[in-house]
């Protein structure tokens, strides 16, 4: 049970060095909202794979270790989920900035 323990705690620190990298590339993206989305994107093809291949494949084939996982799940946050940007949020903050003077239309810029 303890190198169990010592095995979560190395897991631990190598997802915090994980969030670290990440969140540095973003910052290093700041305003390069094309950098950004292929970022992203590549966060999303990653949980993908995760999800459908490994982790599909380690899922529980008796009770109680499912009832556990899912305990698990309920205790600790839920289901790790990647929400996607709408459209039409994506939209109406456009068209705030558009109201604040911050966005031109093409035609304004001499298109």
């Amino acid at each position: 049970m303890n190198w169990q323990l010592e095995e979560l705690q190395l897991e631990e620190l190598e997802l915090q060095q994980i969030a670290i990298i990440v969140l540095s590339l973003a910052d290093k993206c700041r305003g390069n909202n094309l950098a950004l989305l292929a970022l992203l994107r590549q966060l999303e093809q990653l949980h993908r794979e995760i999800r459908d291949g490994l982790f599909q494949d380690s899922l529980p084939d008796n009770r109680q270790a499912l009832y556990a996982l899912l305990k698990d799940i309920e205790t600790t946050g839920g289901w790790p989920y990647i929400e996607r940007l709408r459209i039409q949020e994506l939209l109406a903050n456009w068209q705030l900035e558009k109201d604040k003077g911050g966005i031109r239309e093409p035609e304004e810029m001499g298109e």
